[in-house]
Order: structure tokens, then C-alpha cells, then sequence
């Protein structure tokens, strides 16, 4: 366990010794962390947010190639939710009766609770949302969500996702101030993940009150 704190409060020393070691084929090692942390429900553990700073950092000093790097793991999280959707749909039921590995039921209800409140927007907002970006696609499949509808949003919020937190990363991870403070932008980076969500219960709250005056 605290290897994995630091790879991940360290992710950006460990993605350029990835660079260093594999060269190209860090492509698809962090391809396949990000679609294994959107795409399996019980991985909500895997770096995300802090992996697309960290690869947007290393794209804007050369190690890696900007629109490769946003392409890849665009598709990565595209295809992730997609994986995740489908296993809710035929598999979810049974996975949270058995209570299966990681898979918390407070965790269910969390996601649940956010999709009273947002709606289909949700697949949208909750990529910006650890844990939740991981279930969301699980239960709008067991939620028998239509497909079609969930990868409009799938798509958008994939994609509006990677590039932000990659482009953040590409502008803003090679300042001095940053490089010596990583740990906590890793920090802040989960703060700010979780603002969609506070605007949103905020908006919500409004008008809630506006209807019951």
C-alpha cells in the first residue's frame, strides 16, 4: 500500500522513469491505467486526474507527443466507461449482491444519490470525480440507462476530461513551484475535481428552494 501512495503522490517522477524505461510503449501502459480505472469498478483506486498532469507535463518538455498522448487516452477513457457500462448492465446485480472485491455498497448509494440529483449528466460531471467516475458508467448500466444515450455523454465527457487535466498538465506541471510541490497538486487537483459536484448540489439547492417558495 505504500508503494502505490507513492507512485501515485509521485506520479510524475514515476511516469518519466516509464518514459525513460519503455519509450513508446508508455503509450499503452498508461492507456491501459486509465481504461482499467474507468473501465473495471473495482479499480476506482488507479491514478487518473493526477496521470493526465503528470502526461501533459511530460508532453510540453517533449518526452511525449501532446496529440498522441490526448488521443490515447481519450479512446482509453471512451472505451473504459463503455467497458464499465456493459458490465453493470449484464453483470452489476449479481456483483453487488456477492459484495465483489473492492466494490463498496456506500459507494452504490454515493453514485446513485448523484444520479437523482444530475440526471443523465452525471456520466458527464462525474468524470471529474474520483470514485464516482468509477461507478457511474456501472450503474447507468444496471440502471439499464440507453446505450445510445450513454455514449453521447460517454464521448463528451471522455474527451472534455483528458483534455483538460492533460492540457493543465502541459502548461502549468513544468513550473518550478509545481515540479517542487507535486504532492500537493496532486491534492489540489483532487479539490478541484470536486467542484462540479459542489456547483451542482449548489444549483441544485437553489432551485429546490425557489420551488418550494
Amino acid at each position: 500500500m505504500s508503494y502505490f501512495l507513492n507512485f501515485i503522490l509521485h506520479i510524475d517522477a514515476q511516469l518519466a522513469n516509464l518514459v525513460q524505461t519503455y519509450g513508446a510503449q508508455t503509450y499503452a501502459i498508461v492507456f491501459l491505467i486509465i481504461f482499467a480505472e474507468t473501465g473495471f469498478v473495482f479499480t476506482p483506486f488507479l491514478p487518473g486526474d493526477s496521470l493526465l498532469f503528470a502526461a501533459g507535463a511530460l508532453a510540453a518538455i517533449g518526452s511525449l507527443n501532446p496529440f498522441i498522448i490526448i488521443g490515447v487516452l481519450s479512446l482509453a477513457a471512451i472505451l473504459g466507461d463503455t467497458a464499465n457500462y456493459w458490465i453493470g448492465h449484464f453483470l452489476g446485480e449479481k456483483i453487488i449482491k456477492k459484495r465483489f472485491l473492492f466494490i463498496k455498497p456506500e459507494h452504490i448509494t454515493k453514485t446513485q444519490e448523484f444520479y437523482k440529483k444530475h440526471g443523465k449528466k452525471t456520466i458527464i460531471l462525474a468524470r471529474f470525480v474520483p470514485i464516482v467516475r468509477t461507478f457511474a458508467p456501472f450503474v447507468a448500466g444496471i440502471g439499464k440507462m440507453k446505450y445510445n444515450e450513454f455514449l453521447t455523454f460517454n464521448i463528451v465527457g471522455g474527451i472534455a476530461w483528458v483534455i483538460i487535466f492533460t492540457l493543465a498538465g502541459y502548461f502549468f506541471g513544468n513550473i518550478p513551484a509545481v515540479q517542487h510541490n507535486f504532492t500537493y497538486v496532486i491534492f489540489g487537483i483532487i479539490f478541484i475535481s470536486t467542484l462540479p459536484m459542489f456547483y451542482e448540489y449548489l444549483r441544485q439547492k437553489r432551485e429546490t428552494k425557489k420551488t418550494n417558495s
